[in-house]
Parts: C-alpha cells; structure tokens; sequence
C-alpha cells in the first residue's frame, strides 16, 4: 500500500515565463460599494497581517491545525456566523445569512495546513516550530502561504460580517486542513470535508479559492478558464523476480532490470500516446529501490512516481496504460509485478469557464494590467473536490516584492519561501469585490 494518503502536495507554481495581461471587454465601472469594501479592507489590514504572522509563527502541519481551526472558529463566532468544527477533522465551515434579500450562496475556500520545512527566512515570527513526520521529527513552516490564505479569509470575514444587512444570498466559509497531504491518516482535506457535508446545507452556487505564488510580483493576480492546474496521480510498482548470485543471472530473473525498462517504457505514455498539444501531461518516476549488495541479484524492486495529466479522460487513460505497461514488461521478462495506484489523487483543477467570464472583469476593474492570463501549471491543489459542487474560480495572488524577478525569488514549499505583506490586500480586495459582483451586492 501506499504510505501517503494524498497524491500530492500542491505547490501553486506557475510557469514562470507564462504570463500575460488578460485581454476582454473592458471592465464595468465601480459601484459604490466597491469603495466602502476597500475603506473597509484597509481598517482590518492591520488585523490580517497581524492574523498571518501569528498563524506563520505557529505552523500546524495537515489534520493538526487545531490552533488555527479555534482562532478561526472563535473569529467567526465573535461576528456571528453559525459555525461547525471538526470538519474534514479539524476542518471550520461557516455561514452568514444576508439580509439584503434573496441571491446565490457564495463558498470562499482557504486552506490552513503547513509543510515539514524549516524555515530559513530571518523574519522575528519566523517558524521554530518542530513535529513528528513520517516517523522523523521536522521543522513545520507555512512555506506555501496558507497563513496568508486563512488571514485573508478571517479578514474578508470581518468586512462581510459588519455589511450584513446588505448582502443578498449567503456566504459560506470553508477553512480546510491537510491540503498539502497527510502520513496514513486517510484521504485529503478538501475530500474529506466534501464527503462529510460541507458543501451541502446549504449547497453553494459557486466557490471561490486563491493561493498565493512567489511567481508573481505583489500587486498582480493570475488566473486561467478552463484547465488551470494538473491533476496528480501517485503510483507504486512493485516487480518480483527470483534472487541469485550477481556473477550468475541466468539463474534468477532481475527486478532491477525489468524496472529499469518500466521506467524508460513508461515515458511512452506522453511522448507516444499522448496529444501534448491539446491537452500536456507528465510522467516522473521518483524512487526506484530493490537490492541489499552489489553482488546480489534481489527478489524484488519497487518504483513510485506520479501521473500529471489535465482532463478526466486523459487522466483515466494515461493510469489504464501505465498499469498495462508494466504488467506486460514484467512477464514478457518471466517476473511479476503489481501496480498499485493511490486511490486519493488530485483530480485536474479546471476553472468553469462562465464563472470564470464573470469573474475576470471584476479583477481587470480592481488590477488593470497586473489581472494576468497564466499558462496552466503542473502543479497541483485538492480545490477540485469543492469545484465539482459547484462552479469553481481558483486565481493566483502575487507576493514577490518589488525589486524582486519571480522568476529568481524562492518558490513555494522553499525553506526560503518569503511574502510581501502587501499582496495579502490584494487577495482581500479580490474576495470582496468577487463576492459582491456574484451577488449583487450594493
């Protein structure tokens, strides 16, 4: 079996080189309400940042976060949203009802969990903070940002909270742990929080996710319609043959070599089968083990890698192949092998692409050029299980400080990893104008 129970930890990277300003129709103009959530946005900036640097000096690696779940927890309660703990594990939802009459349930997701990194950034909150992981104690770092996602949250929280009686529909709050994966402790946050009724109850008719990147300069969004981010597949092979003596393999059958030509084999799964044009995919193979001594042909060896692909349909057939692969090299060889694949992968994130319509001219009103097209990014986040409720927009949030080419700044999940304050307004002043755009807010 698998050790890690989630496919993959995301690293909201983007392509570097990938970047361009979002073409469209030009923006509407600003409503009033626009300027008293940004009034509104700069009285709590002080608030969230001081949110995100206590959260960042006392990281919570995933399914722990229980300091972060009861700050959040005891914020919302103090504005008056109906909250549920214990979701997803330790997993927040709340919901405010609007007064200002009838309209949509709008879901903003933010995910707390941090990384077994330690930190290496001189900051006075910096992380010092030590765990047990995969059986071996760790530095814990929010190296990927989810601080500055739960700090934007709790803040855009607070605005919405004291405009109550003048939001149509319903906001509905997810705080999610165990995005970045767990040790054998079952499936990922945002699964875990959908199969146990966070996006019922009511049911959203949209969800909104962000993530910072260090692939963007401050000030800046990224976001894509349709394919935004992979969807990731993680695989163990397992190859047996019969051990001998290394001066004498016609005696046994080798594992190392059957695995060795799996591994080279596999890579015909996108160079040969697959229309990269339409649709990109990428196969690593990571761990490749077997063997005790340089003299001893051993009885098994084991590979593990993972499978990155952009559609449902290409995802199912790329793993169909790969299982084909190997079990046929394996025995066309006289060994065996078994394929076993984690059954908690990432499915690919595609934004749905009237939200995302909808959505872009609020960000072009708000950023202007610096509302950015990205390229779809490899990497890989959990916010498709919320967006196979509902429609979903993911968006990226800049924090590399001027002076700064992202294209050289520390990337998430670096013991490097360092974040302009400043792009945590620009993520609040998003979700403000995002919810109040969906709902009609005035």
């Amino acid at each position: 079996m698998l050790k890690s129970a989630c496919a993959c930890a995301s690293l909201a990277l983007l392509p570097r080189s990938a970047v361009a300003a979002a073409p469209g129709e030009a923006p509407p103009p600003a409503r009033p309400i626009h300027g008293d959530l940004d009034a509104a946005a700069r009285e709590v900036e002080g608030a969230m940042i001081a949110w995100r640097r206590d959260i960042h000096a006392n990281p919570e690696l995933g399914n722990r976060e229980h300091r972060t779940a009861a700050l959040v927890a005891r914020h919302l309660r103090d504005l008056g949203y109906e909250v549920r703990e214990g979701v997803g594990r330790t997993g927040v939802v709340a919901v405010l009802k609007g007064g200002g009459g009838p309209g949509p349930v709008v879901a903003l997701r933010a995910d707390m969990d941090a990384l077994p990194v330690r930190e290496e950034v001189d900051l006075p909150f910096a992380s010092k903070a030590r765990a047990q992981w995969g059986g071996q104690e760790v530095g814990v770092m929010h190296a990927c940002g989810h601080d500055c996602h739960v700090a934007i949250l709790m803040a855009a929280a607070q605005v919405l909270a004291a405009r109550r009686d003048r939001l149509p529909g319903t906001i509905k709050l997810l705080f999610q742990p165990a995005e970045e994966g767990t040790v054998g402790e079952g499936v990922c946050g945002a699964r875990l929080m959908v199969e146990e009724g966070a996006m019922r109850d009511p049911k959203p008719d949209m969800v909104f996710g962000l993530h910072v990147s260090s692939a963007l300069p401050v000030g800046s969004i990224g976001y894509r319609p349709g394919n935004a981010m992979a969807g990731a597949d993680r695989f163990q092979i397992k190859v047996t043959g019969r051990q001998t003596h290394g001066a004498m393999p016609w005696n046994g059958v080798d594992p190392i070599v059957i695995g060795s030509t799996i591994v080279t084999t596999l890579q015909t799964v996108v160079s040969r089968e697959t229309d990269v044009a339409r649709s990109p995919a990428v196969l690593s193979v990571g761990i490749f083990k077997g063997g005790l001594r340089n003299n001893i042909i051993p009885e098994t060896a084991e590979l593990e890698g993972t499978l990155r692909t952009f559609g449902e349909a290409q995802r199912a057939t790329a793993k169909r192949r790969v299982t084909e692969i190997a079990q046929s090299i394996a025995t066309g060889m006289n060994g065996k092998t078994e394929v076993t694949w984690d059954d908690n992968g990432y499915p690919p994130l595609q934004n749905d692409v009237a939200l995302t319509a909808r959505s872009a001219p609020t960000l072009a009103r708000l950023f202007g050029e610096q509302a950015r097209l990205v390229d779809p990014a490899m990497a890989s986040e959990d916010f498709p299980y919320f967006a196979r409720e509902a429609p979903g927009f993911f968006y990226f949030v800049g924090i590399t400080p001027p002076g700064t080419d992202p294209a050289k700044a520390a990337p998430n999940h670096s013991p490097r990893f360092r974040v302009d304050e400043a792009g945590l307004m620009a993520g609040l002043r998003a979700t403000l104008h995002l919810v109040a755009d969906a709902t009609g807010m005035a």
